[in-house]
């Protein structure tokens, strides 16, 4: 069968969501093909890339690794353009030769360049939750007027996607409630009065995902399911109270849609983001991810608990930000960068970053949002408020 190729641009190309995407990609030249990819630091691995997939551009947010990755381009006699001027993300996610983008950069960085694309009217694929969770309605908005495709990429949304009916007008007569499922992360037996001893290596090791630190931390805390309750709301126009989390330790039912007639659709498979990643570069199709697949004979017991807030106290904030005026819940995706990034830089405890979150959204008032303009200005405000906090913590 012979496809229409797609020239898919990827944000965040060195991280472990870019890395997987490019997995994919590399499993099928026939579909696609690689128009230009993004990083930070990470300029031994875009190299990489660049002699591999041969893309039109190379963005670096560092202007002095773009200097040393464009040295080493012109060395191995590669021709893809290294950039690195501001604006460049949002080039290479709305150029008119780009069918679809992978969203991976982490945090609210992602943002202008996912904007740009759902102005664009790309095929979206979305692993960056700070995109909803701080652009909530602007965001949303943006996506409609240009008449973008929205495909989710993490793994729960994915699955919540792939367990909805395929009418969207029909949710709301349908759908009683989505479950989102949480793995419980490293701590999720732990003692919580032993919690603010632990090293950022400890929080990074995650059980079942391989995954970048920053997200890796978000999963310890289970922020990371706070912000994914947000995301969930804009991505599927439920109310909070729709929207519920069960812990899952073994991380096969990636999430569940109960209908009306209580009854429950779940998408199953191994913890491996290729899964959810094939899916939404082929979607309506289904492409071989590269995964493995399910063993049933082999299946673990399949359990699942109530979160316990003493130890994962962040969760509930994501309720409390729903209801609280627009804008709340960037305020809270900016507080938990900041607490997170002094953790890992064991600047703070792990048990301070909660501290962090809830005292910075008790700190910044949230007035009109209306721009993305408005958004950022709130995620910086709010940045300086989260890091005086982390700065002046008393133990």
């Amino acid at each position: 069968m012979t496809f229409h190729k797609q020239r898919i641009t990827v944000l965040g190309s060195t991280g472990s969501i870019g890395v997987s995407t490019l997995d994919v990609i590399a499993r099928h030249p026939e579909r696609f093909e690689v128009f230009a990819l993004s990083a930070a630091k990470q300029v031994d691995v875009m190299l990489a890339q660049c002699a591999q997939f041969k893309p039109q551009y190379a963005v670096m947010v560092s202007e002095p690794h773009a200097r040393e990755l464009a040295e080493k381009i012109k060395a191995n006699g590669l021709t893809t353009q290294v950039l690195s001027t501001p604006g460049d993300l949002e080039m290479i996610a709305a150029h008119e030769q780009v069918d679809a983008v992978m969203a991976a950069i982490v945090g609210a960085a992602g943002l202008p360049p996912c904007m740009a694309a759902a102005h664009a009217g790309k095929r979206l694929l979305l692993a960056n939750k700070e995109a909803l969770v701080v652009g909530g309605d602007v965001f949303m908005q943006a996506v409609r007027t240009g008449g973008a495709q929205l495909l989710p990429i993490d793994s729960e949304h994915s699955a919540i996607f792939q367990s909805l009916p395929e009418d969207a007008t029909s949710w709301p007569q349908r759908v009683e409630k989505i479950i989102l499922t949480a793995s419980g992360g490293p701590f999720r037996t732990r003692d919580p009065a032993t919690l603010r001893h632990v090293t950022p290596d400890e929080a990074c090791a995650h059980p079942n995902w391989v995954m970048g630190r920053k997200i890796s931390v978000d999963s310890a805390t289970m922020m990371n399911k706070a912000l994914e309750v947000i995301e969930a709301k804009y991505l599927f126009g439920m109310t909070p109270e729709q929207i519920e989390v069960v812990i899952h330790p073994q991380s096969i039912i990636h999430s569940m849609v109960q209908y009306r007639d209580t009854s429950v659709v779940a998408q199953l498979g191994t913890p491996d983001m290729r899964v959810p990643i094939a899916y939404g570069l082929a979607w309506p199709d289904r492409i071989s991810s590269g995964a493995q697949a399910l063993d049933f004979r082999a299946l673990a017991t399949m359990t699942f608990e109530v979160p316990n807030d003493e130890r994962f106290p962040g969760l509930p904030l994501a309720w409390d930000v729903l209801k609280a005026p627009v804008g709340s819940t960037a305020v809270l995706n900016a507080a938990n960068e900041v607490a997170v990034a002094a953790f890992l830089n064991k600047k703070i405890r792990f048990d301070h970053i909660h501290r962090v979150n809830q005292a910075t959204l008790e700190a910044v008032a949230v007035s009109a949002i209306a721009t993305i303009e408005d958004l950022l200005a709130l995620d910086a405000q709010a940045r300086r408020v989260a890091d005086h906090i982390a700065q002046h913590l008393e133990s």
